[in-house]
């Protein structure tokens, strides 16, 4: 499946803060995801593999280092076997990375929001504004990102380029 995502990262010295926005809005609460994201060597783009109690996916996606909003194409595949998927993996390609986090998942309409819990890193929020199927577009999705950074009172010096994998690299 083929998804077209707008995103950004941002540092969160204060999750309380998020939460309370959230639930006046009411989200959809999903849950707390333990996840371990095991990111594999490729020559272009990124391929992980996400096992967690919510979300078990095998993706594959290409973005931009930027900080603000920043368009993704994504393909994403269910994995109904994990652990051998990435014994698969790791023997065909290696691992580059290994990151863990707590994550809590909220959603409103085709928002998702994470509340991020990232060992080693510390606190961070994503915004995420997903297209399935081609119906709602980049520039509406641009708009919506905007609209949640904008309600939530995150600046530019708290915006971020990089994935948690670069990040957890770079130490």
């Amino acid at each position: 499946m083929s998804i077209l995502n707008v995103e950004i990262k941002a540092q969160c010295n204060n999750p309380d803060h998020i939460r309370n926005i959230l639930s006046e809005h009411d989200a959809d609460y999903k849950g707390t995801d333990h996840q371990i994201d095991t990111y594999f060597n490729v020559p272009e783009g990124r391929l992980k593999l996400r096992q967690g109690s919510i979300e078990n996916n095998l993706i594959f996606y290409q973005r931009d280092n930027q900080s603000g909003p920043k368009s993704s194409s994504i393909n994403l595949v269910p994995s109904e076997h994990p652990q051998k998927l990435h014994a698969l993996l790791d023997n065909a390609l290696g691992t580059k990375v290994v990151v863990d986090k707590q994550r809590e998942i909220y959603f409103i309409d085709n928002v998702k929001f994470h509340i991020d819990q990232v060992k080693e890193l510390g606190n961070f929020i994503e915004i995420e504004a997903i297209d399935e199927d081609g119906s709602i577009g980049e520039p509406k999705l641009r708009k919506q990102c905007q609209k949640y950074i904008n309600l939530f009172d995150i600046s530019d010096e708290q915006l971020l380029s990089h994935s948690y994998s670069d990040m957890i690299m770079e130490q």
